[in-house]
């Protein structure tokens, strides 16, 4: 790993920029979650409705804390037998977790990741990242740095190269409270 690189990366994040970063399967888009003005830029590229709602990808529990209502000791045992790893939870918001973040939804998209890499970028940043596919609406997801870099060219601010985790597949997501698949699997 290349430790400036990952320096370079985190500043990007923290001065507002938006960068592309390998995750399990995909390379992931992100900025700052608590920048509004860097996720709404992250929203236009991707032509993404602010409704929908966005992933935040962590380090550890500890990063995704501040954004989420207090969880059942029932419900972190069953976050931490899949955490980390290739799982993203629905997770009730708190009430001041920014729309930006959370869309219409009362909850969040959490992943507490696996991958090597984007887990130094969020200890590197000191906070989670917003995680969503490195790619055009209608596009297919960013593979590989060069594909990523392809696709988006100087839209974003910078490319931290790496390999992706090797998943076939974005990562799944599921509805804590319900169990309800939403995505994957």
């Amino acid at each position: 790993m290349n430790r400036l690189r990952l320096r370079a990366a985190a500043r990007v994040v923290q001065t507002g920029g938006l960068i592309a970063y390998p995750t399990e399967a995909v390379y992931g888009l992100g900025c700052d979650p608590r920048n509004e003005a860097a996720v709404r830029r992250l929203l236009a590229l991707k032509r993404r409705p602010v409704h929908k709602g966005l992933i935040l990808i962590a380090a550890d529990f500890a990063q995704l804390a501040p954004f989420l209502q207090p969880l059942t000791p029932a419900d972190r045992v069953h976050l931490a037998a899949t955490w980390p790893g290739p799982y993203t939870w629905l997770l009730p918001a708190r009430p001041d977790t920014p729309h930006w973040l959370r869309g219409r939804h009362e909850t969040l998209a959490v992943r507490v990741t696996a991958h090597p890499l984007a887990a130094a970028l969020c200890r590197a940043c000191g906070h989670p990242l917003v995680s969503t596919s490195a790619n055009f609406s209608g596009r297919p997801p960013a593979r590989s740095a060069l594909a990523a870099r392809r696709q988006l060219g100087t839209t974003i601010d910078y490319l931290l190269p790496g390999p992706t985790g090797g998943a076939a597949r974005p990562t799944e997501i599921r509805d804590l409270r319900s169990g309800r698949r939403v995505r994957g699997g």
